[in-house]
C-alpha cells in the first residue's frame, strides 16, 4: 500500500513504531485514539493523584450533571452492567465522593448526589479536559468545529 496521506501516521509514536495503513480509515482511528489520550491525559494524572481512575470520573461527571440520578438510570446512561458499576460506585460512596439516598417517591430506588468532595474532584478533572478541548477548538475555524461536532454526534448516536 502506498504511504498514507493521514497525519496520524506522522505522529512520532506511530512513526517510531513503524505502523502502516492497512485500511483507508486507519488514520482516522489512530487520530481518534491519540486525540482521546491527549484530551484525558492531565485529568487522568490528577485523578490518579486522588486514587481515582477514568471510570470514577465518568460516574462523577454524570452525577454532577444529573443530580438525583438513579443507579438504574446511571447504568443506562453509561452503557455498563450493574456489576461493572458496582465496584467504582461503592468506592466513590465509601470514600465520600457520592451519597445515595432513598427516592421519596420510589422507595426501592436510590438517588445519587455528589458530596462537596465529589463536586470539587469532578470540577477539577473536567477542567483539565475542557482546557484541552478549548485549546484544540481554538486551533480550527468555526466551520471545522461544526464538521467535527457533526462527526462526533454521528459516532455518539451509534453508542
Amino acid at each position: 500500500m502506498p504511504k498514507s496521506s493521514s497525519p496520524a501516521f506522522d505522529l512520532p509514536r506511530v512513526a517510531d513504531a513503524g505502523m502502516r495503513e492497512l485500511h483507508p480509515e486507519d488514520g482516522a482511528l489512530l487520530l481518534m485514539h491519540f486525540a482521546f489520550r491527549g484530551l484525558v491525559m492531565k485529568a487522568d494524572a490528577y485523578l490518579a493523584g486522588q486514587g481515582l481512575s477514568r471510570v470514577h470520573h465518568r460516574v462523577l461527571y454524570a452525577v454532577a450533571r444529573a443530580d438525583g440520578i438513579s443507579i438504574g438510570q446511571l447504568i443506562d446512561l453509561l452503557g455498563v452492567s450493574k456489576q461493572a458499576l458496582h465496584r467504582p460506585l461503592k468506592y466513590l460512596q465509601d470514600e465520600g465522593y457520592i451519597v445515595a439516598e432513598r427516592d421519596p417517591q420510589q422507595h426501592r430506588s436510590k438517588q445519587l448526589r455528589l458530596t462537596v468532595r465529589g463536586a470539587r474532584t469532578e470540577k477539577q478533572a473536567s477542567a483539565h479536559e475542557r482546557e484541552a478541548m478549548e485549546t484544540a477548538l481554538r486551533g480550527v475555524s468555526p466551520s471545522e468545529q461544526e464538521a467535527w461536532r457533526k462527526i462526533m454526534t454521528v459516532l455518539a448516536r451509534m453508542a
